[in-house]
């Protein structure tokens, strides 16, 4: 039987808007009228904890209560100084009276970011790893190394892309039916695999689903969604042309965008997940890239950790 998702009130952290909204989108967008677009609000799931956050962390973590028949004492897990997975996970861990160790990309001591800052208030422990030891996150030895020097802790991957997680992100789709009789896209930012692979899973029929790469790494992003899912049918790519930069790196063109989206139609984005989505199907849409008369639905996958400063 499917793991269930953990329900807020095991936290008691606020209510939370589940089903998350689906909206009808109509920019004034080049290519726009072609189709027909729509917005699933992950964003508006919860404050804090919002977005594919929630979504992957509640599969993970019920699964685990379910196991276990309570929640870890010790949670360990990986990220970068803007890091809406540490944010969300951070939070979560100081409600629920959990001790929490993040190990951290970049050494941001002496300049800590506003997320890390949170962190700090909610006595998460902290440590900073430069990128060649970082790579090490998801090496057997590392891990094994990890899980002898606490025994106790549940290991979550970066961006809590764990083979649970699958359930929470497949559940999205099933809200999106529910609202939809039919569509033939879902959308979404991809950086460390697992929402993609999720709703791939979930899929049916000719339904696709469309990644829009937020990193530079062709392949690389291809091989995390397969391992997550490697008997998953062909029913999904990931665009690698509108990462920019690289991750977690602007333009002023970037900026622009997710200024112009919040002034005019009120919907929140940052450069790093959100903000590429939604300016990479805005650019496909002008290319053509789409049938005319497609259903499109973008995932608006939450935390807006890349716009604090």
């Amino acid at each position: 039987m499917p793991n269930q998702p953990l329900r807020s009130s095991v936290f008691s952290f606020g209510e939370t808007c589940l089903p998350s909204p689906l909206q009808r989108f109509q920019p004034d967008w080049v290519g726009a009228e072609q189709v027909e677009l729509w917005i699933k609000r992950d964003d508006l799931i919860h404050p804090i904890v919002s977005g594919n956050k929630w979504r992957k962390l509640s599969a993970v973590l019920g699964s685990y209560a379910d196991r276990m028949g309570a929640l870890p004492a010790h949670i360990i897990s990986f990220g970068g100084g803007f890091s809406n997975h540490l944010h969300a996970l951070g939070f979560l861990c100081h409600t629920a009276d959990i001790r929490f160790t993040a190990i951290v990309r970049g050494h941001y001591q002496h300049n800590p970011t506003p997320m890390l800052r949170d962190l700090m208030q909610w006595g998460t422990d902290l440590s900073y790893v430069n990128k060649t030891d970082y790579r090490q996150r998801s090496e057997a030895p590392y891990l094994a190394a990890l899980q002898q020097r606490y025994p106790e802790a549940l290991v979550i991957p970066e961006g809590g892309s764990a083979q649970e997680a699958l359930t929470g992100m497949s559940q999205l789709v099933e809200e999106i039916r529910g609202g939809l009789a039919t569509f033939d896209h879902i959308a979404c930012p991809v950086a460390s695999g697992a929402t993609l692979a999720g709703i791939a899973a979930a899929l049916q029929g000719r339904e696709q689903a469309l990644g829009i790469a937020v990193l530079k790494g062709q392949k690389y992003l291809e091989t995390l969604v397969e391992n997550l899912s490697p008997h998953a049918p062909a029913n999904w790519h990931i665009d690698h042309a509108h990462c920019g930069q690289g991750y977690a790196k602007t333009s002023p063109e970037l900026t622009q965008f997710c200024s112009d989206l919040q002034c005019q139609y009120a919907l929140a984005v940052e450069p790093v997940y959100s903000g590429k989505l939604f300016m990479g199907i805005r650019k496909k849409l002008a290319a053509g890239d789409f049938t005319p008369g497609s259903r499109i639905v973008l995932v608006h996958t939450g935390g807006l950790q890349g716009a604090r400063r």
